[in-house]
């Protein structure tokens, strides 16, 4: 082999060394600048607009979801229950137990018509409550808004960290030093911001559960107690039926003395007297027990959908709150405005 050939050959050689060297070499990393406190503060700024923004959304979706539960909940009480109560063996059926709860309650008319409500209440959540809840439950509409509002949230993340160019860890970061959830001071019961907008549902945070039964704490104290109306609509009851005890011992009295064959018949007159007047007064009974439910639902209804602390938007104005009371600058009302 000429000399030239071999020069050649040790010449290639060389310089395929040289670029398999720089094939394996592994770029140095450029270092990220941080973001200027400037940069942030007009993140923050944006978030707050964003939650605010947010929160509104959340308002008109459970306001729709509530006006849809409400509906149903009145259908469902027109169809099953009113037909129901008014009717003439049910009516007989409470002046029984009326009777039976005044014996026992030696006459006491307050503890009656507290037993009878307890006992519609059973039949009002049976009838109207437990099947309106397998279509739309009001308890649910609370978990709902804070999803849909932190879905707005999220979206609204994205659209700030790409009008900015944030790094994604320095996000990450400035994120996870606001507390979304602060319960305690327990791992459980805390949520970042980051983490409440990195975890999909949210009910899958471990604080999301406390955080629910905080702001269902004092509605399961009111589950206890009888349905919106069902109470009045009791005591109403049991007043009338009480004062109906009168006519019938009189009668019950009349067939006593007159025999056993000739008071049985009594008995029946009576009852088919007490059967037409009745069907006569149910139009009127319907009406008033509609009334009495309606009036009663309506202001409970309003008290779920805008009690702050309790209501079905609880979850969303706690979530605000937490976020507003860390990013809001000093200086700023709950507006972005500089105080004077």
């Amino acid at each position: 082999m000429r000399p030239s050939m071999l020069c050649c050959r040790h010449w290639l050689l060389a310089v395929l060394l040289v670029f398999a060297g720089c094939a394996h070499r592994v770029p140095a990393p450029v270092a990220v600048a941080p973001v200027s406190p400037a940069t942030w503060r007009q993140v923050d700024n944006q978030l707050l607009d964003a939650s605010r923004s947010a929160t509104r959304q959340a308002e008109v979706y459970a306001q729709g979801s509530m006006e849809h539960w409400r509906t149903r909940v009145y259908q469902q009480t027109d169809e099953q229950f009113i037909p129901w109560f008014s009717g003439y063996w049910t009516q007989e059926w409470l002046s029984l137990k009326v009777g039976w709860y005044s014996l026992n309650n030696r006459g006491d008319a307050g503890q009656s018509s507290w037993r009878l409500a307890e006992y519609l209440q059973e039949q009002y959540q049976e009838r109207v409550l437990a099947p309106v809840a397998l279509e739309i439950d009001a308890d649910e509409i609370a978990g709902e808004a804070m999803e849909f509002y932190v879905q707005l949230l999220r979206q609204q993340l994205v659209q700030i960290g790409n009008r900015y160019q944030l790094p994604a860890p320095q996000l990450d970061q400035h994120l996870g030093q606001v507390l979304a959830i602060d319960l305690g001071p327990a791992a459980e019961q805390r949520a970042s911001l980051a983490q409440l907008l990195r975890v999909e549902p949210i009910a899958r945070l471990p604080a999301y559960g406390p955080l629910l039964q905080q702001l269902r704490g004092a509605a399961a104290t009111e589950r206890d107690s009888p349905a919106p109306g069902v109470a009045q609509v009791a005591q109403v009851t049991s007043d009338k039926l009480q004062a109906q005890f009168a006519t019938r011992g009189v009668a019950g009295a009349v067939a006593a003395a007159v025999g056993r064959v000739a008071g049985a018949l009594i008995s029946v007159g009576v009852a088919g007297v007490r059967a037409l007047v009745q069907d006569h007064d149910r139009e009127g009974l319907q009406a008033q027990t509609r009334r009495d439910l309606g009036a009663a639902f309506d202001q409970a209804w309003s008290r779920q959908l805008h009690d702050p602390e309790h209501g079905v938007m609880a979850g969303v104005y706690y979530l605000g709150r937490q976020i507003e009371s860390q990013l809001q600058a000093p200086g700023e009302d709950a507006a972005g405005v500089e105080s004077p």
